[in-house]
Order: C-alpha cells, then structure tokens, then sequence
C-alpha cells in the first residue's frame, strides 16, 4: 500500500516554488489573471462533472418502464455512487493536500467521462454497481482539488463570495442534467443520458487542465494573503509533515464533526429530490419526463443565485458568519419543502416551491457541504476538511438511497393493472432530514470564520 501511495504522489506531485517576482504590477496582474481563470475553470468543470454523477436519476423511469431494472435495484445502484463518493472524497481529500490539483482535478474528470460512456453500453446490475461505484471514487477528486485552489487564491475575507460563485457549479450541473441530458433521453434513448455527458465531460477535462493553475508559489507569486495584505492566525506551510499534522488536527475540531453531521441530514433530502424527485413528479403529479426535468431544472438555476447569495451576505453583511444566514435559509428550504409537496399540485405552485428551494438548498450546500468547515479547518488541510466533511454528506445520501427506493417500492398497489406510487413515507423522511440539519447547524452559532 505504502509503494502505490508514492507512485500516487509522485504521478501528482504538487509543483515547486519559483524565484519570488518583485515587480508589483506584474504581480498584480498574474493574480488578476490566474485568480478569474482558475474561478472559471473550477465552476465549469465541476458543473459539467455533475453531468457524470446523475445520469442515472434520469434515466430511472425508462429502465423501469422497460423491465431493465427494479426500483430496488436502482436504489442499488445509486446508493453504490454514495458510497463510493464518500470514501473517495476522504481518501482524495486528504491525498488532495499533497499534490498539484490541476493534474489530480483534470484526471478525475477523464476517468469519470469514461465509465459513462460503457456505462451506456452495458445493462447488467452487477456491472452497474461497480462501475458506479468507481464512478463516485473518481468524481470525489472533484471537490477538495477546487477547495484547494480557492483556499489558494482566495483569502478568508472574500472566501464566502468566491466559495458561492464556485458552489453555482453543483445547480450548473444539475440543470444540465435534468434539462439536457433529460432531452437527450427523450429523443434517443436511456444510452444518451451516459454516453452524451461522458464525451463531454472528457473534452471539458482537457479544458480545465489548460486553465487551472496549482498553488500561487509555483509561478513565483506570494500567498494569498501577503498579496492582499490580510492578517493570518498561523503561518501555514505545505511540507508533508506539517500537512499531516494540521490534517490529524481536523478530527479533533468538534465542530467540524458537527458540520458533517448536519451536512449528512442535508444531503438525505438534497439527493432524494435528485434521484427521486423526477419520479415522483412522473408518477404522483403526472407530468412527462421533459416537464418533470424542467421542474426540477428550475431549483437548479435558482440555486446558482443562492449559492452566490449566501456567500456574498454572510460575507458582506455577517463579517464572515455562517449560522445566521444558515438559518434563514434553513427556515425558507424546509418551507419550499412543504409547498411542493403538500401545496397545490399546479405548475405555478411547484413552479414556486422549486425556485425557493433550489435558492435555499443550494445555499446550504455551499456553508454545510464545505465552506463552514473550510473557514475553521488548517488552510494546509482544505482538502482533509472536504473529505471529512465529504464522507457524512455521501455517507447520508447512499443511506438516502436505500431507504427511499425501500419506502417507494413498498408503498406501490396495482389497481386494475396500474401501478399506484404512494411517496407520503418517502415525502416524511425526506422534510424531517431537513428539520434535523438545520437544529445542528444552528448550534454552532458562535463559530467563525478564520484564515
């Protein structure tokens, strides 16, 4: 194990540091320069990533409809990504810290590309599974290699509002997915919702490689912090035994285990309205796959707006502090809930529930799925921080999975040769998850940011 994990680093072994620059303008227009590019290509990327990771909820209904596979056995499949995310965003987390992110990011994104495209060759359920599975290892090089290089050119004062920017990547995505990949299905079939996205993927790979950039010392430029004159509580260094310390001292934060603990409960409903959401619009609101993924298309590019709003007031307005913004979010998400589901069942109505909860949701995905435990964590030990944080999200959504499919599967009667879905079971896990992430984020309510 120790000789694979040198080859490991040594294949992605971060860049060295370059002769200091002295001349200030050009210091000042590199980290101009690098600093819009490095935002672009991480929001794009990791936007077009989500394109790879949830293909298959689109796909649910077609492969139902045609006996491929069971809910049961889509709730398999599905949770097997869960699970394997949530161990490779900790493993990668940490491996993260060690090496130069735009190798390990653009890596990630190729070997994801490439097991959608036989994803879409090959329907067994065995084959399904492992494939899946590895998927969701190599989609968790994605999120603590773009921690890093925020937390590399963006300082603690303006993280919020560039972590928001960033964090619009997860509803980019989405909406991606469950409007275009939803066509694709739609006019070809449940292959296109694969293969499309993983062509595509693998093109936007070679993309971010040309674009990003490792740490700001590699071009010879100061930190992040010198640069913009900020102060830090700690000099931080990027030696393997410092790195390694400071990565240790995350799982002794008890706050940090709080975060991932709320950001699990979160993840319940924020994968349940993924995976199942266009289901459910299908079956209990009897609406088609296009104007289900349409539905669900709006909470995603409302919650661009979100991400970018919660981390502009908590910044701007709240001097970096999470817990009061985290609560009016919290509040509005778990409303926006109520509305779809037990509102009036019109298109202006959900229309309505979906945009406040993709604006809401997407603003606790950014404070709870990584920025609140990236503000408190080592800047030397971003990427611990994500995989920690990482395995209880994923953790939470493959436990989501399970128990979803169980709850959807169980509760169907056939009436006359139809098929009647009941997801009042499903629907009462799902807000209650919700209700219990905002209790444990509101308990951290003196905790801030520090650099």
């Amino acid at each position: 194990m120790k000789i694979i994990i040198n080859y490991i680093l040594k294949f992605f072994k971060a860049g060295g540091q370059k002769p200091p620059i002295k001349d200030k303008n050009e210091i000042d227009n590199l980290f101009s320069k690098h600093r819009k590019e490095v935002l672009i290509a991480i929001i794009f990327s990791y936007g077009f990533a989500y394109t790879c990771r949830l293909a298959l909820s689109v796909v649910k209904k077609p492969l139902i409809d045609n006996e491929i596979f069971s809910i049961t056995e889509l709730g398999l499949v599905g949770s097997s990504f869960f699970y394997g995310y949530a161990f490779g965003k900790f493993f990668n987390g940490f491996l993260a810290d060690h090496v130069n992110v735009k190798k390990f990011l653009s890596f990630g994104l190729i070997i994801s590309g490439i097991i959608n495209i036989i994803m879409g060759s090959v329907p067994s359920l065995f084959f399904w599974v492992a494939l899946w599975g590895l998927n969701g290892w190599f989609q968790g090089f994605g999120a603590p290699s773009c921690a890093i290089s925020l937390t590399n050119w963006f300082s603690a004062s303006e993280r919020g509002r560039y972590y928001g920017l960033w964090s619009s990547s997860h509803s980019i995505g989405e909406g991606l997915t469950f409007i275009g990949t939803a066509t694709l299905v739609s006019f070809f079939s449940w292959k296109a919702g694969f293969i499309g996205p993983g062509i595509t993927l693998i093109i936007v790979a070679f993309i971010a490689y040309y674009f990003l950039q490792d740490h700001p010392k590699t071009l010879g430029l100061p930190s992040i912090s010198n640069w913009r004159n900020e102060p830090v509580n700690k000099s931080y260094t990027n030696s393997f035994s410092d790195i390694i310390k400071s990565q240790f001292q995350i799982i002794k934060i008890r706050s940090i285990w709080i975060i991932g603990l709320s950001s699990a409960t979160m993840y319940i409903t924020r994968y349940a309205i993924n995976s199942w959401g266009i289901l459910y619009l299908q079956e209990a609101k009897g609406f088609t796959l296009i104007e289900a993924g349409s539905l669900i298309g709006l909470n995603t590019f409302a919650g661009i707006i979100g991400c970018i709003a919660y981390g502009f007031i908590s910044d701007k307005y709240f001097e970096a502090r999470r817990p009061p913004v985290t609560f009016l979010f919290g509040l509005l998400e778990i409303g926006s809930l109520l509305l779809i589901f037990f509102g009036s069942p019109s298109t202006l109505t959900l229309s309505i529930g979906f945009i406040i909860y993709g604006f809401t949701l997407s603003g606790l995905l950014a404070v709870l799925g990584g920025l609140f435990a990236v503000d408190i964590a080592p800047k030397n030990a971003t990427g611990a921080a994500m995989g920690f944080i990482g395995i209880f999200s994923y953790l939470g959504a493959a436990f989501q999975e399970n128990i979803s499919s169980h709850l959807i599967e169980n509760s169907i009667t056939v009436i006359g040769g139809e098929t009647i879905y009941n997801f009042d079971d499903a629907i009462a896990f799902w807000v209650s998850a919700s209700v219990v992430s905002l209790l444990l984020a509101l308990s951290l309510w003196k905790i801030q940011a520090k650099d």
